[in-house]
């Protein structure tokens, strides 16, 4: 039964019973995208955010053989200090709650809890997708298929700046999932606000993804949909030199064999390394930005 699984959190709880709104954050991104302490502190501020703009922040995690959803103060250090813990995607769920080993959620996992327990809005920084090289590693991330599959709207900064985003958009439009542009035209390459590809609808603002939303659930079409929300321009990196240090990147990656479910993070730690650090400022405020995104649209769907 569910229930024997299912940990939530009383706020979180109390919120989804009385139908105010809540937002579902990631744990991967504490556990293997950020270093110690600064994931912390990215952990606690990314809460902040979301409760002042009036919802609910429920940060997920598989803890002792439960699906948390939303996290104390310990339970999210203990995240973050990320020992022993690994990263779950959706194939490792009931081995992680069945041997009771602590594990990160990714976007597919996440977007698969928050389903689970009514959650329909979920901030992240970027989504996962079709991998250089593709077409002979057959390397895709699950978050796509998850997309096709649950109907929660993910906020995001695009994808990965390290990926195919050409065959990753192509992958989403043959899995019908709507790719939705806030305030823009152009969907964004996470560190950098143009990717040199357009999004399916140029949102004109929060409340009209909302409406979207509505939509497309009433009307009994399942799956997700990705609002596409740019990094802000001062945070912005340069896509030209971006392009030079993932393309470094991905060449150390393959001259050291790193594949599967290790390559991300191991790209985005040699980014950082690569850049100084500016890649890992920029990756904290676009998903500060994605938080308020989110928020403000699961206000306006909480509306409805």
């Amino acid at each position: 039964m569910l229930k024997d699984y299912l940990s939530i959190r009383p706020e979180i709880q109390s919120a989804l019973s009385a139908g105010k709104p809540v937002v579902a954050l990631e744990s991967t991104i504490l556990s293997h995208g950020m270093p110690y302490p600064q994931n912390l502190d990215f952990g606690r501020r990314v809460e902040k955010i979301i409760r002042d703009e009036g919802a609910a922040p429920a940060t997920i995690a598989i803890l002792d053989g439960k699906l948390k959803v939303g996290l104390n103060d310990a339970e999210l250090e203990r995240m973050c200090r990320a020992e022993d813990v690994g990263k779950v995607s959706r194939r490792d769920v009931p081995v992680y709650l069945a041997t009771g080993k602590a594990g990160a959620t990714t976007v597919a996992t996440t977007m698969l809890i928050s389903e689970l327990t009514g959650i329909r809005v979920f901030a992240t920084g970027g989504i996962g997708g079709v991998h250089r090289g593709a077409e002979t590693t057959m390397d895709i991330s699950a978050d796509l298929q998850e997309l096709a599959h649950t109907s929660v709207t993910v906020v995001s900064a695009g994808v990965k700046s390290i990926l195919d985003i050409g065959l990753t958009l192509e992958y989403l439009e043959t899995m019908g999932v709507p790719v939705l542009g806030m305030r823009t035209k152009d969907f964004p390459a996470f560190y950098c606000r143009e990717s040199g590809f357009k999004v399916d609808y140029a949102l004109r603002d929060e409340e009209e993804a909302a409406r979207i939303m509505k939509a497309k659930w009433d009307v009994g079409m399942k799956g997700g949909m990705i609002v596409a929300n740019p990094i802000p321009e001062e945070y912005a990196m340069d896509s030209k030199y971006m392009n030079g240090i993932i393309a470094q990147a991905v060449a150390e990656a393959k001259e050291k064999g790193i594949r599967g479910k290790m390559i991300t993070p191991f790209l985005l730690a040699r980014i950082v390394e690569l850049t100084g650090g500016e890649s890992l400022a920029s990756n904290i405020q676009l998903a500060f930005n994605n938080a308020r995104c989110a928020s403000r649209i699961a206000v306006a769907y909480s509306r409805l």
